[in-house]
């Protein structure tokens, strides 16, 4: 693997309506783990209150995945709090960047705050802009912004042909969804 200095670090989005998008960001990162990589992330909806899969098996693999939320953002009672728990996240993944701690940083639901205007796109891709060479970013979350999807090196928009929860009433299940 040449060193970080000699990749051409990519900005990756994973977008659209459909399931997958976080789902293919950990992939990645389980690819780059598996290579010797510093990954680490970060998630912008999820709470640390309640245990995913993925911070389980992150704990267990040794790497940092952090989550900056509050839950579900659509459910909230209090948006300023959650405006604040986004900007205060931003800071956080900057100076991750900034300190060129990982080889691969997954940014997991990272549109949200940028849709609700939490955060401000353009200082969110200068950030991602000045991140150092050869480091690895993966953005996951529907309705991507276009500044985003033209400043990304990878796009793939997952869409929904069919679902067990619109289909089938079919909740979330550990070890697909949690």
């Amino acid at each position: 693997m040449p060193p970080r200095e000699r990749r051409h670090g990519l900005l990756i989005v994973n977008t659209g309506d459909g399931k997958g998008k976080s789902t293919a960001g950990f992939g990645v990162l389980l690819r780059a783990w598996g290579r010797g990589m510093t990954v680490g992330g970060f998630q912008f909806v999820k709470s640390a209150v309640n245990p995913y899969g993925e911070h389980l098996a992150a704990h267990a693999m040794g790497f940092e995945l952090t989550p900056l939320g509050d839950g579900f953002t659509w459910l909230s009672e209090d948006l300023s709090a959650d405006r604040r728990l986004a900007e205060e996240g931003w800071a956080r993944c900057r100076e991750a960047l900034a300190e060129g701690r990982f080889d691969v940083l997954l940014l997991d639901e990272l549109t949200y705050p940028l849709n609700y205007g939490w955060l401000d796109l353009s200082q969110v891709l200068a950030d991602l802009t000045a991140r150092p060479p050869g480091t690895h970013v993966i953005v996951t979350g529907r309705d991507a912004p276009p500044a985003l999807i033209e400043a990304a090196d990878l796009v793939t928009e997952m869409r929904v042909v069919k679902h067990p929860y619109r289909e089938q009433g079919i909740g979330a299940q550990p070890g697909i969804e949690l």
